[in-house]
Order: structure tokens, then sequence, then C-alpha cells
């Protein structure tokens, strides 16, 4: 067990990750920025650092000063929480590096469920039915106007490292589709430091139901249920329903075993294996 652990997150996941380590007795320090100098986080964690100017670029993603803030702490893990760092499989390998645990999935896990398009790749080529696309990241505009063409208008542009509705533009017509890559390069450039973009044929109402993955390194998977996510504003979820009302038992088993296939973590003869549980990206069902 650890004895203290450095959040490198903010806000209600960073209280949430306080709560249980305090019940488990395990110490916590909080990072943050000089915008959230009064927040909760940082008062209920047992230390706190400084890492850097509101900018998240300049201190929530800021691998070096969360390294330096575990270093002078003599933190012994570090738990990303959501968002920011905890999809980043540079950032797990540096703390495999500094003899500090990431509390999480190991960097192939990331790099396979982490990048969006990695990740669609990956269920593809394990047999999961998967929205129509582009065949990887979008080279150019007269290459996603072919793309999009050939699936049918309309579309969807998302950033690869995307999440939160960032990085997204849904493009009604041919017309439309130079400023909307331009514009979901950019916002996705400011929020996750990569303009990768790729295609999707865009679906009106749908029902966005996710089913999270966990396993352990003995190979053994479950499902955590499902969330239905439908209710969102701007591409970002406003409530999420557990179990979706919507999900039969056959539908939720059925389901269950399929996305069992790829979820299992594989290892090689001689490779380090993860001593924690990984959770995989949530994987979302859509249809109208």
């Amino acid at each position: 067990m650890f004895n203290k652990i450095l959040i490198a997150n903010r806000g209600e996941i960073a209280l949430r990750i306080i709560r249980t380590c305090r019940e488990m007795g395990i110490k916590t320090v909080a990072i943050y920025s000089t915008a959230d100098r009064e927040s909760l986080h940082v008062r209920f964690a047992d230390e706190a650092v400084c890492i850097g100017p509101p900018a998240s670029s300049e201190s929530y993603l800021s691998v070096p000063r969360i390294m330096a803030a575990a270093e002078i702490t003599n933190a012994d893990a570090i738990h990303p929480g959501y968002g920011f760092l905890a999809e980043n499989a540079d950032f797990a390998e540096v703390c495999a590096e500094y003899g500090i645990k990431f509390i999480g999935p190991t960097p192939s896990q990331i790099r396979k469920m982490g990048d969006k398009i990695t990740a669609k790749d990956t269920m593809v080529k394990a047999g999961v039915p998967c929205i129509p696309g582009s065949d990887g990241l979008i080279k150019d505009i007269k290459h996603g106007k072919k793309v999009a063409k050939d699936i049918g208008y309309p579309v969807i542009l998302k950033a690869t490292a995307g999440g939160g509705g960032k990085g997204m533009r849904v493009v009604w017509d041919e017309k439309e589709f130079e400023k909307a890559w331009e514009l979901a390069r950019k916002e996705a450039k400011a929020a996750f430091g990569n303009d990768g973009i790729y295609v999707e044929k865009f679906i009106e109402e749908p029902r966005h139901i996710e089913i999270q993955i966990a396993g352990d390194q003995e190979g053994r998977v479950c499902h955590l249920s499902e969330r239905e996510c439908s209710i969102q504003r701007r591409h970002q979820k406003l409530l999420e329903e557990s179990p979706s009302p919507f999900m039969t038992d056959e539908l939720r088993e059925k389901w269950a075993r399929q996305l069992s296939k790829p979820a299992k973590p594989s290892t090689t003869k001689g490779s380090a294996r993860s001593n924690s549980w990984w959770i995989s990206t949530a994987i979302s069902i859509l249809w109208k």
C-alpha cells in the first residue's frame, strides 16, 4: 500500500481521491495553479504544491513540474484522476523512470485506448462494430472532403486526443468543411497540444451509452455496467444515469462479452506488468 499519493488533478475528482485516501489512511498531496489557490482540494489535502500559472499547459499538463512536486513531497504514487494526463502514456513512463507508481493503465494500454483513433482501430481489429469514418487521421482538407463524401454528410470532425466536447465540429455539407476543419484543429491544439483530427458519420439524435471495462495484471476483466449519457450540451455530458433505462439484459450481456475481448491486457515474455487495476477508455454505443 502507498504512504503518500500526489493527485495530478483538481476539483471534484481530486476531492474524491482525497476522501478515499483519508479513509484508507494514506497521505495526499494536492497540486494547484495560482488560479486554484483557494480551491477545496488544496485545503483538504495533507500537503499542497503550487505548480504554475492558470494555463493548464503550464501547470496541470506540465510533467516536469508535477514530477518535481512529487519528488519534493516524497510521494510514492501519482493518481492522475481523469482528463489532463490520465491518458498520457509518456507521463506513465516518466513515473516509472522516477520510481513513482502511476495509478492507472500501463503505457501500452494507454497508447491503445488513450488516443481515440488508435482506440477505434483496436476495436475494429477486435471485431467490435464501429461508426463509419476515416481509417486514421485526416491528412489535409482534400483528404477530409473525400472521406466525408464517401461516407455521406453530415459528418463530425473529432480530435483524436479530445475529450469534454473539445475539438469537435459537425459538418452538414462540403462548403462548411474547410472552416470546421480549421476551427476543430485550433481548438484541439489549444486544449490538448495535438491537432490530429479524424472524421466519422454524424448520427443525429442518438442514444449515447458508455460501458467501462476494468481489469488487473492477471488478465481478469469485468465490466462496470453502463451509463446513459445522452443528455448533452455542445457534446458535453450534463447528466449520467446508471443503469440506462434503454438497455435490456440481453443487450447488456451481449456488449459485455464483446468488449471483454479487446480489453484483455496483452503481455509478452519478460515485459513489465502493472501492479494496479486499469480502466479502459469508455466505449460508447450509439444508435437512434
